[in-house]
């Protein structure tokens, strides 16, 4: 089977790149990551894309007058490696629909919640506020509605009664880079694919909420 072409996003410390770096070299993914894009310079995934021997690009956001310009751009730089996957891997930036458009059922992006519950910031403390008794991470494909894409797979924590954003934070992350690289693993085999607005795993629909690790 044809190795899967990777291109990844990210804005920071790209743990979840690590994850999925690892991944690949141990041959868990059938994919190999042709670039590491960010929007910013000095984001640490860069580094760890470098000392993996991956190529690295920076498009900074601040260098264009508007978002749809910047996107334009940015649409250019990922097509020239001409992947299969699209992964966004903490890149902090609200995507255009036009760039979303572009890439349909080829973008994944990972979420700090239990979607639909808390789409956008600050989902550990709107958890513990809420005096919720679980909280999680959820991957999603990427449509137009911010963090609203068919939830391909989700990964619970409980939360305990002395957590801070911080202390669930690290325990999320801890799935986090258990699920993602899963995810992409079955898409580079050809068993996850997206609808209109659901996914589709092993020729199966999954609900709404994804499927659930562990199963």
């Amino acid at each position: 089977m044809t190795r899967s072409r990777l291109v990844v996003l990210i804005s920071g410390s790209g743990s979840n790149l690590q994850a999925i770096i690892d991944a690949c070299q141990n041959n868990e993914v059938n994919g190999e990551i042709c670039a590491v894009i960010s929007n910013k310079a000095d984001a640490y995934g860069l580094v760890r894309a470098q000392n993996a021997g991956i190529e690295t690009a920076i498009l900074s956001h601040k260098d264009y007058p508007s978002r749809e310009d910047y996107d334009i751009e940015l649409a250019a730089l990922i097509d020239s490696f001409n992947p299969d996957l699209v992964v966004l891997a903490g890149f902090m930036r609200i995507l255009t629909p036009r760039l979303v458009q572009k890439f349909k059922g080829k973008m994944l992006n990972i979420h700090p919640s239990l979607l639909p519950k808390y789409q956008g910031l600050n989902t550990h403390q709107r958890a513990i506020d809420a005096k919720d008794d679980v909280h999680g991470v959820s991957v999603h494909f990427v449509t137009e509605e911010l963090d609203g894409g068919p939830v391909v797979l989700q990964a619970k924590v409980p939360i305990l009664a002395d957590d801070t954003a911080d202390t669930l934070a690290k325990r999320i992350h801890e799935q986090e880079h258990v699920i993602y690289p899963l995810v992409v693993k079955w898409f580079s085999e050809h068993r996850l694919t997206m609808e209109a607005d659901y996914a589709v795993f092993d020729n199966q629909p999954l609900p709404a909420q994804g499927a659930a690790y562990p199963e």
